[in-house]
């Protein structure tokens, strides 16, 4: 839905102004949605997702602590890490949105807001929260 992929880019530049600025959420919203331009998106999803994503920043934040052990996630670019706690989430929170969406969207986001190599970051990362989620064990080489 087209309407979504642009809530989920209102709101990685919100969190990213946010992360930047230390302005309060509703400010950064109300600046970036004034200036947008594309056609109309989803504000009631978009301020569903921004709402959840910074209430839950902690705990999305441990899961991904966990998941790039012995690695601080500050260390992790200012824009992959948002894109990462948008699909997050999404697929911790929202039982409406098929996982692989909004892994699919982030991995899409990544390509057009950060650098070549993020998509594949942001999918090994997101990957994995997959498999925690639904507890999967990787396959081994030559099992079906």
């Amino acid at each position: 839905m087209k309407s979504r992929r642009e809530a989920r880019e209102v709101v990685l530049k919100t969190l990213y102004r946010i992360e930047t600025t230390g302005e309060n959420p509703e400010q950064a919203y109300n600046d970036i949605c004034s200036n947008w331009s594309k056609p109309v998106f989803d504000k009631a999803y978009t301020r569903r997702l921004l709402k959840g994503v910074t209430t839950k920043e902690e705990s999305i934040d441990a899961v991904l602590r966990n998941i790039v052990k012995n690695w601080d996630i500050k260390r992790i670019a200012i824009i992959d890490r948002n894109i990462l706690r948008i699909a997050i989430y999404e697929i911790l929170y929202l039982d409406d949105i098929p996982p692989k969406v909004s892994m699919d969207e982030a991995i899409e986001i990544a390509k057009i807001y950060s650098t070549a190599d993020s998509s594949k970051f942001v999918n090994g990362i997101l990957d994995r929260v997959l498999k925690r989620k639904y507890k999967l064990r990787p396959r081994k080489k030559g099992n079906l």
